[in-house]
Formats: C-alpha cells, sequence, structure tokens
C-alpha cells in the first residue's frame, strides 16, 4: 500500500471530553459495551503444584491471526525454588522474555559433532537483568526461579508446540551434572 493510501486509512485521533468516570464494567467477552473492534477471549490457565501455564496465542489464529504462521507465543508462571529442566528441540527455535521475577537458566550443548557439545552456560535474567534469549534447535534449556517471588516467562516459538519436537532430560542428570544449589561465596 503508498503512502497516500495508508494515511486515508488512519482514523483521525481527536481527544474526548467525558465525564469522570469509568465507562462501562465489561463483565464478559461478548458484551455489547465494548469499544467496537476490542476482541475479548478467555485464556485457559493450567495450573500445578509448580505455578501454571497460560498459553498466550497461537499465531496465525484466533485475536492474532494475523501474526506470522508456526509461530506461538506462551507464559509460564513458576513459584520461587521451581525447577523446571531439562528439554531441547529438534526443530524449535525458542525465543525467551523474563517478564516477572528472576530466573537462573542453565544451558547444555546436545549437539553432537558441535566444537562446544556438552558446554553449559548459566545465565541470571529477570527484573534485575533484563535480557532475551534465543535458544537454538539441539540446546538444552531450562531454568529456576530464584528469589523470594514467582516468576514469569513470556516465550515464543518459530512454530507451533509440537510434542513430537521436543526431547526431556531429568533436571538432575548425571551426565550434564548441572549443580542446581545455590552457590555460597
Amino acid at each position: 500500500m503508498s503512502e497516500p493510501q495508508l494515511a486515508a486509512t488512519l482514523p483521525i485521533i481527536e481527544t474526548p471530553s467525558n465525564e469522570k468516570g469509568l465507562g462501562p464494567i465489561i463483565r464478559s467477552p461478548g458484551s455489547a459495551d465494548l469499544i467496537p473492534g476490542v476482541r475479548v477471549e478467555p485464556l485457559a490457565i493450567h495450573p500445578d503444584d509448580r505455578g501454571y501455564f497460560l498459553e498466550i496465542a497461537r499465531l496465525g489464529s484466533g485475536p492474532v491471526a494475523h501474526f506470522p504462521p508456526d509461530s506461538q507465543v506462551s507464559c509460564a508462571l513458576s513459584y520461587p525454588g521451581t525447577i523446571k529442566a531439562f528439554h531441547f528441540h529438534r526443530h524449535q527455535t525458542d525465543f525467551w522474555v523474563p517478564a516477572q521475577g528472576m530466573f537462573q537458566v542453565a544451558l547444555v550443548d546436545l549437539r553432537a559433532g558441535s566444537p562446544t557439545h556438552g558446554l553449559r552456560n548459566t545465565l541470571y535474567v529477570g527484573h534485575l537483568r533484563p535480557w532475551s534469549l534465543i535458544i537454538p534447535p539441539g540446546v538444552g534449556h531450562g531454568y529456576k526461579v530464584i528469589g523470594d517471588s514467582a516468576a514469569m516467562l513470556v516465550y515464543l516459538t518459530n512454530r507451533i508446540y509440537n510434542p513430537e519436537d521436543e526431547g526431556r532430560i531429568a533436571y538432575n542428570d548425571s551426565g550434564i551434572a548441572y549443580d542446581w544449589e545455590i552457590q555460597h561465596k
């Protein structure tokens, strides 16, 4: 679309003069009081004894239908001290964004023939170090929530979740031998 055509489709912006108040309280996703164009969809929360899992979106469908296909955005909330590790993918690349709390992220190169096969990395990321991470296929990854509050991880994957693409290894695997204990220094 050319610049003039694009400009013609944009709404004119004008600040209203409302009375002080809240406006309608939306109590259901299909409320007739919703501003036109606003869409509300319930999300399923899957709780367990470690916290909960919330899938934010499946790209290519629903409210994010215009997002690139074969992608997914998800969110995981974990309680202090929880360890979720290790898993890896053969095809999927992960992009992690720690949205709340602090994580001790553990990575291990599981790619046979790689010059760094077996190499481990530890990263401390979250509200004190707001870094995002790209985790390629073949790199085992996991985390431990550190600190005294729950932590939330929002992540985008370059394809829709496929359980056949995911492998799991115990957090305390003796071959990886990752030390999850607090490092008293």
